[in-house]
């Protein structure tokens, strides 16, 4: 029988693809290339860092001493950095890895995602161990977009999978069966709440709830009636308190508060969200924004991984591009490398 891994499962790598002058990150390229070396650095002392690379030589060089024998660096063209979205989707049948290649279509037409869409097909050839590669390019489906729990059930959002520029003129219905053949999904869950001002996915998600284990949910809580979040995100919550486990029971919830507002230059709010963590062997990344609510939400998500580190780490460079930590990263199940 065949099902998405949840993320907590034992993994052999993490993909990145990393930041240069030639994507959205020209502006503040600095700063992104230290946060990405953050972020490579710290998972690379737990397994593997896939980490594609517009030049190899540059990028080893600004890798620098972060740079060691769990960090394999693969020459790629991709239009943008977010990997989430683009990079393989897992399935498990028994003790069998698959992994599935999507369509990628810039979040509904927004940006150009030529280049992406070729990634996976590149890696399967030299990196993925020879695992098989399930072309799935008639469908739009996107990393970020969806939460497995391991056991047959899919947490996903109709603001994104409903999108215009995704899969219409698909019914809700017909995507629900799409996504239980191809993901073994045996149960989806819909959330119909979650506005996060600044996000450009349609509603990815990975930037509102996600699941910790198979009965546990973090979300994101918002406790100021004068935020523009405040009405959305309360509902979101009843939605999520109206939620059962595969066994029929309620999930055990963890509120995340919203960090302190982050701008763009030009006035517009980003999408800063505490959610968009990442699940290692061992370990649990989280995003921080430099501000004083980032402990609390360490502690809070601490509670829901006892047996793991949660690490903190300065992403107000990703966020500028409208992401975070998750939306940079995905993994790879035990096997692939």
């Amino acid at each position: 029988m065949r099902v998405m891994p949840a993320e907590w499962e034992e993994q052999s790598g993490v993909m990145l693809a990393w930041p240069h002058g030639a994507t959205d990150w020209k502006d503040n390229l600095l700063e992104a290339e230290e946060c990405y070396r953050k972020i490579a650095g710290t998972i690379s002392k737990y397994e593997k860092v896939v980490i594609l690379s517009y030049n190899k030589e540059l990028v080893r060089k600004s890798v620098g001493n972060v740079l060691n024998d769990n960090i394999i660096l693969v020459e790629s063209n991709y239009n943008d950095t977010w990997v989430r979205d683009f990079g393989p989707i897992s399935v498990k049948e028994g003790e069998v890895v698959k992994l599935l290649d999507f369509q990628f279509n810039g979040w509904g037409k927004k940006f150009d995602a030529r280049d992406d869409n070729q990634v996976n097909r590149q890696l399967a050839k030299s990196h993925f161990n020879g695992i098989e590669l399930e072309d799935h390019n008639h469908f739009i489906l996107e990393g970020g977009s969806i939460e497995s729990d391991g056991k047959g059930t899919i947490l996903t959002t109709s603001h994104c999978l409903m999108a215009p520029n995704r899969n219409q003129p698909k019914t809700k219905l017909e995507i629900e069966n799409y996504m239980r053949n191809t993901l073994g999904a045996q149960r989806i869950i819909w959330l119909e709440y979650g506005w996060l001002e600044g996000d450009d996915t349609d509603g990815h998600i990975d930037t509102t709830a996600r699941f910790c284990n198979e009965n546990t949910i973090a979300y994101m809580k918002c406790e100021n009636p004068e935020d523009s979040h405040f009405y959305d995100f309360s509902d979101m919550e009843k939605e999520l308190k109206l939620l059962r486990n595969s066994n029929g029971d309620p999930y055990n919830l963890i509120p995340l508060p919203f960090p302190d507002p982050v701008f763009a230059p030009d006035g517009r709010r980003l999408p800063a969200t505490y959610a968009n963590f990442l699940i290692i062997n061992n370990a649990v990344l989280m995003p921080f924004y430099n501000c004083d609510r980032d402990n609390l939400a360490l502690r809070q998500l601490s509670g829901a991984f006892p047996d793991r580190e949660v690490i903190g780490i300065n992403c107000l460079p990703l966020i500028l591009q409208h992401g975070s930590l998750h939306c940079v990263t995905m993994q790879l199940p035990a096997g692939v490398l």
